[in-house]
C-alpha cells in the first residue's frame, strides 16, 4: 500500500529543484500530503506538498 512520492517547495516553485523523496499510504493519506522540510534554495523551512 505505501508509495513513493516527491514533494517539492511551494516558496521557490522552480522544476526540479528541492525535490524531497518519501513515502506515504495511500489507504491512510488517499489526498495529496503538505509537509513542512527545509528548502536548500530558499535557505528556510517551507511548506512542500506533494508533486504527481
Amino acid at each position: 500500500m505505501r508509495e513513493v512520492i516527491a514533494m517539492a517547495c511551494t516558496d521557490c516553485e522552480t522544476p526540479g529543484k528541492s525535490v524531497y523523496w518519501t513515502t506515504k499510504n495511500k489507504k491512510n493519506d488517499p489526498d495529496r500530503i503538505e509537509l513542512k522540510k527545509y528548502c536548500r534554495y530558499c535557505h528556510k523551512r517551507s511548506v512542500h506538498k506533494e508533486k504527481r
